[in-house]
């Protein structure tokens, strides 16, 4: 595999960060089985009738620059321009690094771009979803404003912070047994059931060109950029900022949980593996597949995985609280890779998420004293 960045890609990605039990060969996360899903660039994602058919993207070679700017355009009136923050020093003697604030987009994460983009390009009028928890809140709040019915089908190791926070905007939640497998393949069969428009988190092509709109934000208001930190787990987000970077020359750097690099893993086999389910503290980030949408893309333009492990991600997590930075530790696995790179470079890491216990704490309150939409909590 190419280790010479971005003048490497055709041959590979470097993969870096990778501890005890993460290694790409021998016994660890890596042991479970292969699966081909999104095994090269004309790899079709099935949307249907009653799953939101779109012919927009289906192969990864439609997507590009126009589909990003088309999304720009037709979310600016639900989403907010984030900025960038004067982060923490990566290197000793190096550049400062800047900080993405999605922490600060509405819904309290990323996810509400690639939310609102899908639900309005589709014209939905009942949506399923499959949610870690961010993509559920960012669901809710867009169907809330648009009086749109939303199922959001959460894993067994779902916050519950997050699940009563998606019930407060007025979603109904299904939970499920089992991983973010088991949470797909139910989400899945409840659109097909109530003839729903099912948004996945990552794996589709709307979501990750609403989700590129953060890197058209980051190069337009820091051209000289010459990394960007993505952390990395569905892939949706990454596989954005790799379109929007397509024509720049600005390093695509991905950043999993060592707990399950299931992109490093994919791209040193050649084609995409699930990993087995893991319970790493970035609950935002615990896919156990590459999405079939995200994963030519990041094949053919990102420049580097970084594996960082569960004490790194908590470590950035409280360098980003001290200095006011409100981040979740899903949310702060960007840094924590820029900080393992350890460079001396002009550099940005997105700070996906800020749905932190008090920030849930006061969203579930404020909606539900406001709330006029019945809501459900249906476990399977």
């Amino acid at each position: 595999m190419s280790t010479t960045g971005t003048t490497g890609r055709a041959a590979g990605t470097s993969v870096t960060g990778l501890g005890a039990g993460t290694s790409t060969s021998g016994s660890g996360v890596g042991a479970g089985p292969e699966t081909g899903v999104g095994a090269g660039p004309e790899t079709g994602v099935g949307f249907g009738p009653g799953t939101g058919e779109v012919r927009l993207g289906v192969a990864s070679g439609a997507l590009g620059g126009a589909d990003l700017l088309a999304a720009a355009s037709r979310i600016a009136p639900y989403v907010v321009r984030t900025p960038l923050l004067r982060g923490p020093v990566t290197a000793a003697h190096g550049t400062g690094l800047l900080l993405k604030a999605e922490h600060l987009q509405l819904g309290g994460s990323f996810k509400m771009r690639g939310a609102a983009n899908a639900v309005l390009a589709l014209a939905a009028d009942r949506v399923v979803t499959g949610s870690s928890g961010n993509h559920g809140i960012a669901l809710a709040r867009i169907a809330r404003t648009l009086g749109i019915p939303l199922t959001v089908v959460l894993a067994a190791g779902a916050m519950p912070s997050k699940a009563a926070a998606i019930r407060a905007l007025g979603a109904e939640t299904v939970q499920v047994g089992g991983g973010v497998a088991e949470r797909e393949e139910r989400a899945r069969a409840l659109a097909a059931e109530r003839g729903a428009v099912l948004v996945p988190s990552s794996d589709h092509p709307l979501v990750v060109a609403g989700q590129g709109t953060v890197g058209l934000e980051i190069l337009a208001a820091a051209p000289d950029t010459e990394t960007v930190y993505v952390p990395t787990g569905g892939g949706g987000l990454l596989a954005g900022l790799c379109l929007a970077a397509a024509e720049h020359p600005v390093r695509v750097v991905g950043v999993e949980p060592a707990l399950t690099p299931r992109y490093a893993r994919s791209l040193a086999a050649g084609h995409a593996v699930r990993l087995p389910p893991c319970a790493t503290v970035a609950d935002g980030l615990r896919g156990q597949s590459p999405g079939a949408v995200p994963y030519p893309i990041i094949r053919d333009r990102v420049d580097e995985l970084i594996a960082v492990g569960d004490a790194e991600i908590l470590a950035a997590t409280a360098l980003l609280h001290r200095l006011g930075v409100d981040a979740e530790p899903s949310g702060a696995v960007a840094v924590a890779g820029a900080l393992r790179a350890g460079r001396r470079e002009r550099a940005v890491a997105i700070v996906s998420g800020g749905n932190t216990p008090a920030r849930l704490h006061t969203l579930h309150h404020s909606h539900t004293s406001t709330s006029t939409t019945a809501s459900t909590d249906v476990r399977i």
